[in-house]
């Protein structure tokens, strides 16, 4: 089995790579733009399942360094998490046009650039599931908080996005669904809500997201899942 998981080389992501790691019929492609946490994996487990790319998922030339490396390597996609994430945590009048469009360009025009660019190596025989990774603030009438406009609509804009491509891509045995977590200790909850302890850890979240990129697709297609025990 193929996974491919953005925003590898820490948090959620960092801990999905090695919870897939340890089935050796398994090849994760953990895409960062920083791979220096995923290449001591590597190194330090002696591990052939780990395959890290260093690549930013906003640069269309990084998408064609992604391909590239697939296509030589000759793997089919069966599973993608776009996990990678920016967070701006300021009042909505003082976020800056640039900062904006920052924060959508990681968190929808990247993922919504990346399938496109994927879509020629997905593995269609059998079922292939792109989860994307949303959150409560982009939930529809979940509470929403100040200073995360750009955050939280970004992230409502990907839940549409899962809505869409769940039923355009069904002919080609395509899922696709999306997790809006809650409170998770992590880097990004401490910008959005600094000193606020979280009851997950990044690891316990990693868990549940990967057992649900595993066997979610054969329950769900085109759905927006809470997966939240508190909302700051």
């Amino acid at each position: 089995m193929i996974i491919l998981i953005t925003g590898a080389s820490k948090g959620i992501g960092f801990e999905m790579v090695k919870h897939f790691s340890k089935n050796k019929n398994t090849i994760v492609i953990g895409i960062s733009r920083n791979t220096v946490s995923l290449t001591k994996l590597v190194n330090h487990n002696n591990t052939t399942s780990v395959l890290p790319i260093k690549a930013d998922i906003t640069k269309p030339s990084d998408h064609k360094k992604i391909i590239k490396t697939l296509r030589a390597l000759n793997l089919k996609i069966d599973i993608l998490i776009n996990n990678a994430g920016e967070i701006v945590n300021k009042p909505f009048e003082k976020i800056t046009n640039k900062e904006l469009v920052s924060v959508y360009t990681t968190n929808v025009f990247g993922p919504f650039n990346l399938i496109q660019s994927l879509m020629p190596l997905f593995n269609k025989k059998n079922k292939a599931h792109i989860v994307n990774i949303s959150s409560m603030g982009g939930f529809q009438g979940s509470s929403k908080f100040p200073g995360l406009t750009a955050y939280s609509s970004s992230k409502a804009a990907l839940c549409g996005l899962t809505e869409c491509l769940a039923e355009e891509l069904k002919p080609k045995n395509i899922a696709v669904n999306c997790l809006a977590i809650g409170a998770v200790q992590t880097e990004m909850l401490n910008k959005a809500f600094p000193g606020y302890k979280a009851p997950l850890k990044a690891i316990e979240m990693a868990e549940y997201i990967c057992n649900f990129a595993l066997v979610g697709h054969n329950y769900f297609n085109g759905k927006i899942i809470p997966v939240s025990s508190t909302t700051p």
